[in-house]
């Protein structure tokens, strides 16, 4: 992937749901010091704490990008947004999406980025081709995070597990599979854009050969659970071939986000699944912990309900804004619970 400009400008767009703005949010608490500001329509409801520029404003600071900061369902880039995208070229802005319409769709958007010599970036959209998963063992050791739904921390956990591990002096390397996360680390695969048939193959090719003691950390798509993504969710699980697992999950929700018919199925149940899952590409696989977003509960419900998840599955609970996975981080590397 081409090097993005920074620092970037976040575009929240019409945006009235607070998890649609993940990525926002991911690159605000990821990489502060590339993040300038955020700006979105009048409407919208949601922002994520920076000052609010206009793209004008943020490039006489010296900002080199507009991102669209949105991760709404389906992915479209709404013709209302059109206008701000124009402004932010027209102020020499580079934009930068990882929605699945391409910014390369809009002829308006074209001609004007020739105009003004910036940039359309979609993340997401790779002119690379991928073969099918062909399942053999690789060298090198991996974890991924796995989700009881989409969006409730699992690119979080990894980011925070990968420090984690590197804390306790393990070799380990975080591997982006979404737009938010390619746009921290630099490099990785959109996995939820790839042709099913090669979602696996291209999960191998995200995570090849390496050192024995080396842990790559794979960052997780979907849930198993979600009647739209589940396909995705299977495709990396099985192309990653993890050693462990660490289950994602947010104790607010009792069903798919958006999807109210779809219960969210018992912790012991989703982890029982995803072992079973993962478990056709790697048989040894295990749950090495439980990642939860515990932003709902106080102090000591959060106390109270780590112990007991932590209890009935014999792994430690953690929460990587909440205290930090190192405890998950050396279940990983089987230094004990």
């Amino acid at each position: 992937m081409p090097e993005l400009r920074k620092p970037y400008l976040l575009y929240l767009g019409d945006s009235t749901h607070p998890t649609d703005a993940k990525t926002a949010c991911g690159l605000r608490d990821w990489c502060p010091d590339d993040v300038i500001g955020e700006w979105s329509l009048p409407q919208a409801t949601v922002s994520v704490g920076l000052p609010r520029l206009s793209p004008a404003d943020a490039a006489a600071r010296g900002a080199g990008s507009l991102v669209i900061g949105i991760a709404s369902v389906g992915g479209r880039v709404p013709d209302s947004w059109l206008p701000d995208l124009d402004a932010a070229i027209a102020s020499g802005l580079d934009i930068v999406s990882g929605m699945h319409t391409r910014l390369t769709s809009f002829p308006s958007l074209l001609a004007a980025a020739q105009r003004h010599g910036v940039r359309l970036m979609d993340v997401r959209h790779s002119d690379a081709t991928f073969p099918a998963g062909t399942g053999n063992k690789r060298t090198g050791m991996r974890v991924a995070t796995v989700g009881t739904d989409c969006a409730l921390g699992k690119k979080y956990t990894a980011l925070s597990l990968t420090n984690a591990l590197r804390a306790r002096g393990a070799k380990a390397t975080f591997r982006a599979t979404g737009q938010t996360g390619i746009m921290i680390a630099g490099q990785g695969i959109a996995i939820d854009a790839v042709v099913a048939d090669f979602i696996a193959g291209a999960a191998e090719l995200l995570s090849p050969d390496n050192a024995p003691d080396h842990w790559d950390v794979i960052e997780g798509q979907g849930s198993l659970f979600h009647p739209a993504y589940a396909g995705v969710t299977l495709g990396l699980l099985h192309g990653s071939q993890p050693d462990c697992i660490v289950l994602c999950h947010d104790p607010s929700r009792l069903t798919i986000e958006y999807r109210p018919n779809h219960p969210i199925p018992p912790l012991a149940d989703a982890v029982a699944q995803y072992l079973t899952a993962a478990r056709v590409t790697n048989r040894n696989v295990r749950l090495a912990g439980v990642s939860i977003n515990s932003s709902t509960l106080s102090d000591e419900e959060w106390r109270t309900y780590a112990e007991c998840v932590s209890t009935e599955l014999g792994v430690p609970v953690c929460d990587p804004m909440r205290g930090g996975l190192d405890a998950i981080a050396a279940s990983v590397l089987g230094q004990g619970h």
